[in-house]
C-alpha cells in the first residue's frame, strides 16, 4: 500500500466514524438545533421589538444592525458555501426550520402529502416569489419584512409539519423556497452518504445495523446515488452495514448523476432563478438603467395626466413604506422594480440557454434531457454569483461602519474567475459524455458563451456602477 493510499484509507475511515458519530449522538444534535433555534428566534423577533436605528449606530451597538450584518452578511452566505464543502449538513444539523418542522410532525396529525404539496415546480416557484417579494419590501434593510418572510415561513414549515407526515420534514422536501438551491448545491459537495447495494442485500447484517431509522426529508436510502435530497443528518450511516459516509469527486454527481435526473425545473433554477431574477434584484437599486426606465415611464405618464401611480404608496408588507427614512416606494416604483427584475430574468435566460442549445446540438441531435444536463455545469458560477450578491450586503455595512475593505475587488474577481474555471471543467466533462475529441472541444467552446452575460452583469454591479 502506497503513503497515498493509507492517506486516503485513513481519511475514509475518518469520515465513516464521523457519520456514525452523527448518528449515535441524536440528542447532542437536537440540543445544538434548539440553541440555533433560539439564537434564530432572538435574532428574527428582537429587532422588531426595538426603534428603527438612529443615525450613527453600528453593528456593533445596535441589534437591529447587528442582526441584518449577521443574517444576511454571515448566516446565509455561510450556508450556501457550507453547501458546496459538507453537502445539506446545514438542514440536518442546524436549521431551526428544519427542526421546527419535523418538531411539529412528531406531535401532528400525521396526514399523507397531498399531491399539490409534491408539485416538482415549487423549488423554482418558491425561490422566485420570495425573492421578488423581498425586494418590494425590502427585507434587507428593515426588520418587520425579515419577520414577515422569514418568520412567515418558519410558521408555515410548522403548519405543512403539523398537518402531514409523521416525524417527517415534509416542508423542507417540497416547500422550502431555498430547498431548490440548497440541492443543486449540494451536488457539488466533496463528501456523500454512498450506499453499497450488493452489503444492503446480503443476507446477514449485525443486529445493530438493523436498528431502524427514520429519513427526515424522504430520501429513498436504498436507491440513493446523489445528495441533493439527503441532509446530512447520519440517522441512516451504518444501516445494513450498506451506507457509509464517503469523499468523492466534486464533479461526480453532476456528471454521471444529473444526466438521469435533470429537468427542467433544475434547468429554470439555475439560469432563470440563481442567474437571472437573483442578479435583478441584487442589481436594481445601483442600476441606472432603472432610473432611467422610471423616468421615462414617469414623463410619459405625467404628459397624458396620470399622477396617482407616482404618488400612491402601499402598506409597508407590500411595498416599502417608511416616510420617517424617506424610503417610500410608490406604485410606479414597485412596478417599474418587477419589470427591471423580469427583463434580466428574461435577457440573461435568453443569452445563456442559447450558446448551451448550441454545444448540445454540437455533439448530436436535439436532447431536452442533455440540455438540462449541460445546464448543471453552471452551477458553481450561479452559486458564487448569489454568494457574492449576498456578501455585498456585508460590505456596505462594514463600510458604513468605517471599515477599509479594499481589498474586495480582487476577492470578488478571484471568485468569479474560479466560478468559470470550475463551471468550464464541468462543461467539457459533461460534454464528454456524449462527444469525442473534436466536437467535445467545440461544443465546450460554444457553451462557454453562456458566461457573458452574467459575468456582465456581475461586473457592472461590482465596478462599474
Amino acid at each position: 500500500m502506497t503513503v497515498t493510499d493509507f492517506t486516503q484509507q485513513a481519511q475514509q475511515t475518518r469520515l465513516v466514524r464521523a457519520g456514525l458519530w452523527l448518528r449515535d449522538h441524536r440528542r447532542t444534535i437536537m440540543t445544538v438545533q434548539w440553541g440555533v433555534v433560539i439564537i434564530y428566534a432572538v435574532l428574527l423577533i428582537g429587532p422588531t421589538l426595538l426603534p428603527l436605528p438612529p443615525n450613527g449606530a453600528h453593528i456593533w451597538d445596535n441589534l437591529t444592525l447587528l442582526a441584518q450584518f449577521l443574517f444576511w452578511g454571515v448566516w446565509w452566505p455561510g450556508v450556501l458555501i457550507s453547501m458546496l464543502v459538507f453537502g445539506r449538513l446545514w438542514c440536518g444539523i442546524f436549521c431551526p426550520e428544519g427542526a421546527l418542522s419535523e418538531f411539529a410532525a412528531t406531535h401532528g396529525r400525521g396526514r399523507a402529502t397531498p399531491r399539490w404539496i409534491r408539485w416538482k415546480g415549487w423549488p423554482f416557484t418558491a425561490f422566485v416569489l420570495t425573492t421578488v417579494y423581498g425586494q418590494l419590501i425590502s427585507v434587507y434593510q428593515y426588520p418587520l419584512p425579515v419577520l414577515m418572510i422569514l418568520g412567515g415561513s418558519t410558521a408555515a414549515a410548522m403548519g405543512i409539519g403539523f398537518m402531514y407526515g409523521r416525524n417527517k420534514r415534509v416542508w423542507c422536501r417540497y416547500l422550502c423556497p431555498v430547498n431548490g438551491v440548497f440541492g443543486l448545491l449540494a451536488k457539488l459537495a466533496p463528501v456523500h452518504y454512498a450506499v453499497d447495494q450488493q452489503q444492503w442485500n446480503a443476507p446477514r447484517h449485525s443486529a445493530a445495523s438493523m436498528e431502524p431509522f427514520t429519513c427526515a426529508p424522504l430520501v429513498a436510502i436504498r436507491t440513493m446515488k446523489g445528495v441533493s435530497a439527503c441532509h446530512m443528518c447520519g440517522r441512516c450511516a451504518g444501516f445494513r452495514d450498506a451506507v457509509e459516509l464517503k469523499a468523492r469527486r466534486p464533479d461526480h454527481e453532476v456528471v454521471h448523476v444529473a444526466g438521469e435526473t435533470a429537468s427542467i425545473w433544475d434547468s429554470l433554477l439555475i439560469i432563470s432563478g440563481l442567474m437571472g431574477v437573483a442578479i435583478g434584484a441584487f442589481q436594481w437599486s445601483s442600476s441606472p438603467w432603472f432610473v432611467t426606465m422610471k423616468q421615462t415611464v414617469a414623463t410619459w405618464l405625467v404628459r397624458h395626466g396620470v399622477v396617482w401611480p407616482l404618488e400612491r404608496s402601499l402598506p409597508w408588507f407590500v411595498l416599502t413604506n417608511y416616510p420617517e427614512r424617506n424610503d417610500v416606494l410608490t406604485l410606479l416604483d414597485g412596478t417599474v422594480l418587477l419589470a427591471y427584475i423580469a427583463a434580466a430574468a428574461v435577457i440573461i435566460t435568453v443569452a445563456v440557454s442559447l450558446p448551451l442549445a448550441l454545444a448540445v446540438r454540437m455533439v448530436g441531435r436535439w436532447n431536452a434531457r442533455r440540455f438540462h444536463h449541460l445546464c448543471h455545469a453552471l452551477i458553481p458560477l450561479a452559486a458564487v454569483g448569489v454568494i457574492l450578491g449576498l456578501s455585498s450586503m456585508t460590505v456596505t455595512q462594514l463600510r458604513a461602519d468605517g471599515f477599509a475593505l479594499g481589498w474586495m475587488g480582487p476577492v470578488r474577481f478571484c471568485a468569479l474567475a474560479g466560478g468559470v474555471t470550475a463551471s468550464c471543467w464541468l462543461l467539457w466533462q459533461i460534454l464528454g459524455c456524449y462527444a469525442g475529441s473534436l466536437r467535445r472541444l467545440t461544443a465546450t467552446a460554444l457553451a462557454s458563451g453562456a458566461f457573458a452575460a452574467p459575468l456582465c452583469a456581475w461586473w457592472l454591479l461590482f465596478w462599474h456602477w
